[in-house]
């Protein structure tokens, strides 16, 4: 078997079982449109702290619940309400201070670009760091929540792929495939560019995972 079919092999396996992205495991229905766009920044606010992911994930179904779905909801809704809901999805530890964070990036999104996210989009053009400068003047998101939300936000925003950071290509390394984002890119169809970047970081936040792709790729072979 050559390299690039092993790599192939590989990165299948590893979508298979593991290319679900963090926007669908919190019940968000991405779209090109605002609700789902700040539904997805919220999500990356929750990620951004040291928390484990399924805790974040948890916690913005219960927001979304509670109907803080869109900015000027979050906004709107009194701190306690916030912390109410964080609490019911089990997040617990940064509670109060994500709150707090969560009311002033929704009130910056709403009176900035009047709670649409793809305003911040079109503001930065095709300059992805202008953007990324954009995503981390929203308070509680720093460096690593910009590079999630860009990681996630590709699947609607084609512009931006391949988006595969740092952390996604230490999930490379870990699974022996290329530590380059053009060549990982040429593994899939353009669309999975999200998919596969969640995959390749769950692999690089969880050794198991590598080891999970291994032995399906060992089953198949």
């Amino acid at each position: 078997m050559s390299k690039d079919d092993a790599a192939r092999d590989t990165v299948r396996a590893l979508l298979d079982a593991h290319g679900r992205t963090y926007a669908e495991e919190a019940g968000i229905r991405l779209k090109d449109t605002p609700q789902p766009l700040y539904q997805l920044l919220v999500l990356t606010d929750l990620l951004s702290a040291r928390i484990q992911a399924p805790v974040a994930v948890a916690a913005a179904r219960a927001l979304f619940d509670a109907g803080l779905r869109d900015a000027r909801r979050m906004a709107e809704a009194t701190w306690q309400q916030r912390v109410d809901a964080l609490g019911e999805g089990g997040y617990r530890r940064y509670d109060e201070r994500t709150a707090t964070q969560l009311g002033e990036s929704a009130a910056l999104l709403r009176d900035e670009y009047g709670g649409d996210p793809r305003r911040m989009r079109d503001a930065a053009g095709d300059d992805v760091e202008a953007l990324r400068a954009a995503v981390r003047r929203l308070p509680g998101i720093g460096p690593a929540g910009a590079d999630i939300f860009l990681r996630e936000v590709q699947a609607v925003w084609p512009h931006l792929r391949p988006y595969l950071d740092a952390k996604a290509l230490d999930g490379a390394r870990r699974l022996g495939l290329p530590d380059d984002a053009g060549a990982l890119a040429a593994l899939v169809p353009r669309e999975d560019a999200a998919r596969l970047a969640a995959a390749l970081v769950r692999a690089a936040l969880d050794a198991s995972v590598a080891e999970d792709v291994r032995a399906r790729v060992g089953a198949d072979g």
